[in-house]
């Protein structure tokens, strides 16, 4: 159990719901109460000019907790580009020659070393080495390999770019894997990274939510299922879940006004709808009740946010040569990167972009190079894009799936067609930006790229990591449910200090 934190956040479930609305009510009346009664006086007015707001813990408006960010950050925002279904290490960051003398052969029984697999692969008889068929090379200063063919504009930016060659999780399967890494557990049901991000150090801009989340679906076909779980808040107030921004016309659902309300009936509408929702929260002190109301009033001031922000008619033609041109078509991957740097440039304090279509259990080949050509050239121009407006340096970019893909062939071996599966022993990631080290790979897996070997970085350290450089101290970042202090790291994780500027 942590220990760590010294606030006293409360959240219910089902079993300690009515016990805590009765048990904070009185003390929720009596601060309403005080300061209802002060701000109707020239005393309230003094006393608002004097007090710090921040002292007054986390409000309605998302300006986060007192006392965060907990020291200097060296990052102001997050753009995590997640990368679903798990992309191969061995055809991207993870170069390994000599696979070439090996292809076809037995993988060694001393490199499983008692490993489970998953059941797709767990009945094979045979389980034979498969080379890459790519062609890698060095690149930038650093020297970093890189698969040139696969990413021919992420060469061109290496040297803005950490690789960990040494992720690992504890996850074999797509579900529990992705949402380990969303919520630092495997089962549903606790806050995502972003609902903490929010929760702690709140949104810079009123007028847009501090977690947006985008989906979209890539070239390579199919896809794992995305649940809008995986950017919830769990256990958090559920005004620190990540809003979904979609593709098209209404990117916000719901947004808009129905046909025949004017603005100035649906502000009338919301203000009579708080005032009722007011006299609810009086009564039982629920907090999801003050939820509600900034929520509606968020939803409110977005409906003229959002229709600038994801109109990107006035974006110059130099944007779309960083992008590409599929930034002009809403849902894309593309898009979602060029809206991302949008949100953050209003001061959106965590973007998240999921995008599908990495399983490749078959024809791998094709479905990295079709993934690859969805990815690439907008993950660079994002880089390169934030670099020119002076924001890398206090952006943080991270790139990664769930897990990687096995050395082994899934299925039948060809001299240009073959399949790995799933893969949670060693895979690549890469960060950028936010104060992290550039030009730099870090970690080191054995010669199949199944072990790792040097400097190993699990889940808990990379969330600890990109807490760390947003300021905030994964240790005490802390609330309190059904009796215990929960945080993002759980009981675990360290910040990989040699990878920080």
């Amino acid at each position: 159990m942590n220990t760590d934190s010294n606030h006293n956040a409360h959240s219910c479930g089902s079993e300690c719901h009515n016990y805590t609305q009765l048990s904070q009510n009185p003390l929720t009346m009596t601060r309403r109460y005080f300061f209802g009664k002060a701000a109707k006086g020239l005393g309230g007015v003094a006393l608002a000019s004097l007090l710090n707001e921040n002292l007054l813990g986390a409000s309605a408006d998302g300006n986060g907790l007192p006392g965060l960010p907990h020291f200097a950050p060296k990052a102001k925002r997050v753009i995590y580009l997640f990368q679903s279904g798990g992309p191969s290490q061995l055809e991207l960051f993870d170069y390994k020659p000599q696979l070439n003398k090996l292809h076809g052969q037995e993988v060694p029984a001393s490199v499983f070393n008692g490993q489970r697999l998953t059941g797709m692969t767990a009945g094979q008889s045979s389980f034979p080495v498969a080379r890459s068929v790519y062609d890698f090379k060095q690149v930038g200063e650093s020297g970093m390999w890189m698969n040139t063919e696969l990413l021919p504009h992420l060469a061109k930016v290496a040297d803005d770019l950490c690789v960990i060659k040494s992720m690992h999780t504890e996850a074999i399967n797509h579900d529990p894997a992705i949402t380990y890494f969303q919520t630092g557990f495997q089962i549903a049901g606790r806050p995502s990274i972003g609902a903490w991000m929010s929760y702690g150090l709140g949104s810079e801009n009123e007028n847009l939510p501090a977690f947006v989340a985008m989906t979209s679906s890539g070239s390579g076909g199919g896809g794992q299922p995305l649940y809008d779980r995986l950017w919830g808040a769990g256990f958090l107030p559920s005004k620190h879940q990540g809003v979904k921004f979609a593709g098209g016309k209404d990117p916000v659902l719901y947004l808009n006004n129905p046909d025949g309300m004017s603005s100035e009936v649906r502000r009338k509408t919301l203000d009579h709808i708080a005032a009722m929702n007011r006299m609810k929260f009086d009564d039982y002190g629920d907090p999801e009740i003050e939820t509600r109301i900034s929520q509606y009033e968020m939803a409110f001031r977005m409906q003229t946010s959002v229709p600038e922000l994801t109109d990107v008619k006035s974006e110059p033609e130099s944007t779309f040569d960083l992008y590409g041109e599929d930034a002009k078509k809403p849902g894309s991957y593309a898009n979602n990167c060029l809206l991302a740097r949008r949100l953050v440039e209003r001061g959106v304090r965590f973007v998240q972009l999921f995008h599908r279509g990495w399983d490749a259990h078959a024809n791998l080949p094709r479905t990295e190079s079709r993934q690859s050509k969805d990815t690439d050239q907008p993950t660079a121009g994002l880089i390169q894009d934030l670099k020119q407006r002076g924001m890398l340096d206090d952006t943080l970019i991270v790139w990664g799936g769930e897990f990687g893909r096995t050395v082994y062939c899934q299925g039948d071996l060809t001299p240009v067609k073959y399949g790995r599966d799933h893969h949670p022993r060693c895979f690549s990631m890469f960060m950028a930006g936010g104060g992290i080290k550039p030009g730099m790979t870090y970690g080191e897996t054995d010669e199949f790229s199944y072990n790792i070997t040097e400097n190993p970085v699990s889940v808990h350290d990379l969330h600890a990591t990109i807490l760390n450089q947003m300021g905030v101290n994964h240790k005490k970042l802390t609330y309190k449910f059904q009796g215990r202090h929960y945080r993002l790291t759980d009981v675990h994780g360290k910040v990989v200090k040699p990878i920080l500027s």
